[in-house]
Order: structure tokens, then C-alpha cells, then sequence
């Protein structure tokens, strides 16, 4: 999996760099800047959570796994955008790995 993500982050960074924002999505999101790559992704996390409640009612879950492809996808634009890369948040993951959610939780407090 965490090929798919390099592959990502590798068309993202080409796409920042020097694609057309006419003619890719990613450079025109680039272009217009951050406050518009996060405008994208609270729609994304909206349109995900409506999309969790409704699973809860009609039990089926591809609008689920749709919604969050574009939340995690809109969040590695932003990620990218920003210079940061879905490796170093797949080492913040492992780096919890064998922690207690409570904690990580509580190494946060202070």
C-alpha cells in the first residue's frame, strides 16, 4: 500500500511543479493556493462523516471508502503543498504503533 502513496506523492510533486493548472487538477489546486487545497479538504471530511452516518442507516459502504479516497487524497495535496509527504506520516504512524491510544494521548498533555 504504501506504494500506491509514494506513486501519489510523486505525481503530486510533479504536478505542483510543473503541470498547466489549466489542464491538471492538482496544479490548478496548487495555484490557487493553500486556503483553497483546505476549503477542499473540510469539503472532503464533511462529505465523509455524512457518508460514515449514512452507513449507520442503509448499512452499505462504497460511499464510505469513495468520500474517504477523497479525503485522503485532497489531504496529500494539502500535505504536498505544504512540503511534507505521506512517508513522514506513515512514520508517525509506526512511531505510535505500540503505544496505547491513552498514551499518546497523554505524551500530548501539558
Amino acid at each position: 500500500m504504501s506504494d500506491v502513496l509514494a506513486a501519489l506523492d510523486n505525481v503530486l510533486a510533479e504536478r505542483k511543479a510543473q503541470a498547466n493548472p489549466e489542464a491538471s487538477y492538482v496544479a490548478q489546486l496548487h495555484y490557487k493556493g493553500l486556503n483553497k487545497i483546505l476549503e477542499k479538504v473540510g469539503e472532503e471530511c464533511t462529505e465523509t462523516l455524512i457518508a460514515a452516518k449514512d452507513v449507520a442507516t442503509d448499512g452499505t459502504t462504497d460511499k464510505l471508502v469513495y468520500e474517504t479516497a477523497d479525503l485522503w487524497f485532497h489531504s496529500m495535496v494539502m500535505l504536498s503543498h505544504l512540503g511534507v509527504g505521506s512517508s513522514d506520516v506513515l512514520k508517525e504512524l509506526a512511531r505510535r504503533f505500540d503505544l496505547s491510544g491513552l498514551e499518546e494521548k497523554a505524551s500530548r498533555a501539558g
